[in-house]
């Protein structure tokens, strides 16, 4: 009897929807008290609003109306100042994420941008599959059960519904890396160009990860070079130049930040008036093991991302240069630039967008092994139930998504989180705890960096 062989396009197809229906059973939960959204999530929504009625970023009418009642039922914190004598207001977060909205917000209110979200979150799926197999030269099967668990896992399910930039800013990594790595492809060549213009759009944060891509875009591109490389450095520069110019004419200075009430005496202190950059340094390892907004807290395999970075740097595989510089930059963002990695929002928000190629490379290391992929699925099934767990509690008044989360009854979670360190309150015992788990990861990478390469080649492998 002959088996039915399943196309790379069906398993994308696959794994994107299924996906999306993971993501989408949050839609419900609410992120806090009398709220369905809380902290910035109100804001892309109220801008969304305004783009998709008057077209323009003015929010000042939507607040006076009330246009946040829906999604947000008591009074608004309206996170900006009036600009001018008229009172205009704009929302001080660059406006790619609201235009993604504007439409699905006209439409179907809240609910359809999430909805929006979740279906950008199984597009994000299922560009990761393709890039997995196809730039990383990954094993169909492995590819797509490693993926689709890791997608339905948090934090990348959590933000399928979080109405923040870091699912849309994933997506274009994705497809970024998918066109850096095949220059010879003028389709993708350019895909990749697009994406690079479209990150700061989403977010001035994410200028750092489109700069790594477009380094690598251009230095692949230099062997062949012709009027592709030509015009795609000219659309760099205009863009940038558009992106200051219209910064300037519009929100009054280099960021959309001068726009808030948070920062009227320097937009620059978005990232600390004083930053402690040597107390920031736990983050390295916070933003894994940290019992409420490690990513580890919920997802256990994601202990493993050290060990597999190690391993990705060592063997040397396909594209390990673009890949290490990515997973590394948007790590020491979120380590040293981001404000902090605790706040109303789901854990992991800063990392999002380097995740996925995380997942790769965990897919990479796997190989053909049946052993490690089934712990691997396994492991990656604690954060899916966690999850599951969490958005019946938050869909059914039991407590909120993001305010009191880690108050969930979820027994794996009551017993995991006192293995992990508070990096709130940084007590005798949770500095203990930091200096365990580093010196796990150490001892860990120092294997993987030391074992020879006929035991470390998990990829050659088989059960």
């Amino acid at each position: 009897m002959k088996h039915r062989t399943i196309s790379l396009t069906q398993r994308a197809l696959l794994v994107g929807l299924s996906v999306f229906v993971v993501a989408a059973l949050a839609i419900q939960a609410r992120s806090t008290y009398n709220a369905q959204v809380t902290a910035d999530e109100p804001q892309y929504l109220l801008t969304a609003i305004s783009i998709g009625e008057d077209f323009d970023l003015d929010i000042s009418d939507e607040i006076n109306e009330g246009r946040f009642r829906s999604f947000h039922e008591v009074n608004l914190n309206p996170q900006t100042i009036a600009l001018n004598d008229s009172g205009q207001k704009i929302s001080p977060h660059d406006p790619l994420l609201p235009i993604l909205l504007a439409l699905p917000m006209k439409l179907g209110g809240w609910q359809a941008a999430k909805t929006t979200l979740a279906l950008i979150t199984g597009l994000t799926a299922a560009a990761t599959l393709w890039l997995a197999v196809r730039r990383f030269n990954i094993a169909p099967t492995t590819a797509t059960w490693i993926v689709a668990a890791l997608f339905c896992a948090p934090p990348l399910t959590s933000y399928g519904t979080q109405i923040y930039p870091a699912m849309p800013a994933a997506l274009c990594v994705v497809l970024g890396v998918a066109g850096a790595t095949d220059v010879s492809s003028k389709f993708w060549s350019w895909i990749s160009a697009l994406m690079i213009v479209c990150l700061p759009w989403l977010g001035i944060k994410y200028v750092p990860l489109a700069a790594v891509i477009a380094v690598f875009l251009v230095w692949q591109s230099r062997q062949s070079p012709g009027w592709t490389l030509r015009l795609q450095c000219l659309f760099f520069l205009l863009s940038g130049a558009l992106y200051i110019v219209i910064h300037q004419r519009v929100y009054g200075s280099w960021t959309v930040y001068a726009t808030g009430d948070h920062f009227v005496n320097s937009e620059w202190a978005v990232v600390g008036n004083s930053p402690n950059y040597g107390g920031r340094t736990r983050r390295l390892i916070g933003l894994i093991v940290d019992n409420r907004f490690g990513i580890a807290a919920w997802t256990p395999i994601y202990l493993l991302i050290p060990m597999t970075l190690t391993r990705m740097i060592r063997k040397r595989d396909e594209h390990w240069q673009l890949v290490t510089s990515l997973c590394l930059t948007g790590w020491a963002v979120a380590t040293w630039i981001a404000l902090t990695m605790h706040g109303w929002w789901w854990s992991g928000r800063q990392i999002v967008p380097v995740l996925p190629l995380f997942v790769v490379l965990l897919a990479k290391a796997v190989g053909q092994n049946r052993g490690r992929l089934s712990f691997a699925i396994a492991s990656a099934a604690i954060g899916t139930f966690s999850w599951l767990w969490l958005v019946y509690e938050t869909s059914t008044g039991k407590h909120t998504l993001i305010v009191d989360f880690e108050r969930t009854s979820n027994p794996w979670y009551q017993l995991w989180q006192n293995l992990l360190p508070d990096h709130q309150i940084m007590s005798a015992s949770d500095h203990v705890l930091t200096a365990a788990w580093f010196a796990i990861f150490a001892i860990a990478c120092t294997k993987v960096w030391t074992r020879p390469d006929s035991q470390s080649a998990i990829s050659s492998e088989s059960a």
